[in-house]
This record gives C-alpha cells, sequence and structure tokens, in this order.
C-alpha cells in the first residue's frame, strides 16, 4: 500500500533531538514521505532549526520548518503542521526525542491498511527496555497506564492484547489516518502539554475509530529531553508535575464528568503517595497546586509560558 506520509514533529528548543529523529528518518525504508516541524520556542529555537536540520533529506524528502505565532503548546504545534500538510494521506506524529527503526514506517502502514484509523508503535527506552506497547485510560483513577512498561529488552508483544486493551496510543509515536483526523477533529488545545492524546483517542474511539498496533514499528524515546518528565520522581520538572496533574482532572471533565468525585480523590492520594514515598516533595506541592486547578477547571497556557515565544 503506498501513501503520502507527513511526520509531524513539534519542537521547543531541542533542534539536537529534531536532528537526531531527521537522521533515523533518513534511514527509513519507506520513501513517501516529508517532514513538517512546528517550533513553538520562538525566533531563536526557530534558528537553531534552520542551522541544524536541511531542507531536503538525502533521499529526496522534503523538510519543511514553521515557527508557531507563540508557544501554545503541544497540541497547537501538531494541529498547525497538520494545518500545513493537507497533501497528506496519513500524519506520524513523532516526539522530537525519538529515533524510529528503518522499517516502522512501512509496518505502521501496513497495520493501518488492515482496518485500522490509527496505529501505535512499541516505544523503547535507549536500553532497549519496554516504555511502552500502548495505553490504557483508567477513568475512574484519572490514570494512563503503559501496557508493557519496564518490561526487559527483547520482550515481544501480544499484539491482539495490546488492542483489545489500548484505548489511547502513546504521543511519542502516534499514526493517524486522514479519515482519523477528519472524523476526530483537531488536538484540544488546553491541555498545553500532557494527556492531549489520551483525549485525542477516546473522542476518535467515541466516533468509531479503530485503533491498531504495529508490533514490529519500533520507536526509540529518549524520554524528557525538553519537557523535564524523567523517570525519576526527584529530578521530575515541577512544572511537568503541575500539568500532569492539573490536565488529568481536565481530562475526567470532559470525557468522564460524573466520576470525577471518585477520580479525584484517588488522583491526590496516588500523587502524595507517589512522589511523597520518593521524597520529592516539592513536586508534591507542585501537582497538588496543579490538581486543585484542575479539578477547578482552569485550562490553557500557563503563565510562565507565555513569554519567550514569537
Amino acid at each position: 500500500m503506498s501513501l503520502h506520509v507527513v511526520v509531524v514533529i513539534v519542537g521547543y528548543n531541542n533542534a539536537g533531538d529534531i536532528s537526531r529523529c531527521a537522521d533515523a528518518l533518513e534511514k527509513s525504508t519507506y520513501r513517501d514521505f516529508e517532514i513538517v516541524i512546528c517550533e513553538n520556542s520562538g525566533d531563536a529555537g526557530f534558528a537553531a532549526l534552520q542551522s541544524a536540520i536541511p531542507t531536503v533529506l538525502s533521499g529526496g524528502q522534503p523538510v519543511k520548518l514553521i515557527k508557531a505565532p507563540s508557544n501554545g503548546g503541544y497540541a497547537s504545534g501538531i494541529n498547525i503542521a497538520i494545518s500545513a500538510s493537507q497533501g497528506a494521506a496519513a500524519w506520524w506524529i513523532l516526539n522530537p526525542d525519538t529515533e524510529p527503526s528503518p522499517g516502522a514506517m512501512t509496518a505502521l502502514i501496513e497495520r493501518m491498511s488492515q482496518g485500522f484509523d490509527a496505529v501505535g508503535s512499541p516505544i523503547h527506552f535507549p536500553t532497549g527496555e519496554i516504555q511502552s506497547f500502548g495505553g490504557v485510560w483508567l477513568s475512574w483513577y484519572a490514570k494512563a497506564v503503559a501496557i508493557g512498561h519496564g518490561s526487559p529488552a527483547g520482550t515481544k508483544p501480544n499484539s491482539a492484547r495490546v488492542e483489545q486493551m489500548q484505548n489511547f496510543l502513546m504521543g511519542s509515536s502516534m499514526f493517524v489516518s486522514r479519515k482519523f483526523a477528519d472524523v476526530t477533529g483537531p488536538m484540544a488545545e488546553y491541555f498545553f502539554l500532557y494527556c492531549e492524546e489520551v483525549e485525542w483517542c477516546l473522542r476518535g474511539i467515541s466516533r468509531g475509530m479503530c485503533l491498531g498496533f504495529a508490533p514490529d514499528a519500533v520507536v526509540v524515546h529518549h524520554q524528557g529531553t525538553s519537557t523535564g518528565y524523567t523517570r525519576s520522581l526527584r529530578t521530575r520538572s515541577c512544572r511537568a508535575v503541575y500539568l500532569d496533574e492539573r490536565n488529568k482532572m481536565l481530562l475526567t471533565w470532559d470525557r468522564f464528568p460524573a466520576r470525577m468525585p471518585v477520580a479525584a480523590v484517588l488522583a491526590l492520594f496516588r500523587l502524595v503517595g507517589r512522589y511523597g514515598r520518593a521524597g520529592a516533595f516539592a513536586q508534591v506541592a507542585c501537582g497538588m497546586a496543579g490538581w486543585f486547578l484542575g479539578l477547578c477547571g482552569q485550562s490553557g497556557i500557563p503563565r510562565w509560558a507565555r513569554k519567550g515565544s514569537g
């Protein structure tokens, strides 16, 4: 099956990460694609990106750079890139700090051709350990669970079980068809960062979209290089924790409002217990602030993110 794919990457002062991702894409066995990169950090970040990324890959695939008018967040950058590439038959949304394997795009296309509207990948840490085979949103707990997380390198996924379990694709690698984008609509920008891919997939499923999984579409993820969402709880960015906890509440209000009384309490207990046990007390405080504001319905761009763009 041949179709024109647009690879979408949203950057924020991480030209080095994006250059590494572009180098990996240059080795792709599937050749009918182009790359569209939306830089959210403003003039300096965009200039660095222009210096680091070629306008055409060695295989002839064009690379288009877009400077966002302001830092509207991750979903905003994706929406800008998709709107600027309406000739696509499908979009492959990749985190800037990823390295897809050479055969990943081919595997994603083949799985999509078997009756799926959007397809996910096995996501590995650089060590080979599994980050995720797919995502499950537990609405009563306001909690995202990564299928296979922490499994040792070399673990083979049960693809049928992943497709049975998952109700969202991991945002680090989401392969979506034009049908999915048209039926589901754009990503919700009020999250700014985190949970937007969960809401997008849940919305798509509610409108009849079907999520698949391509076991051979391996993607390595160098997690948190731009967002600060590290594996260590004690070193995790307080801003990342704040947004993560806030957006869990916003997502619950959006998709499962009747479950909020239970989900909010369970999310708070989990936040305090998880970070508290790790001695990450600053993260507890930031997370509680985000949880409370999300519970109050406060969404959109945080004050600290409104400067330095444009």
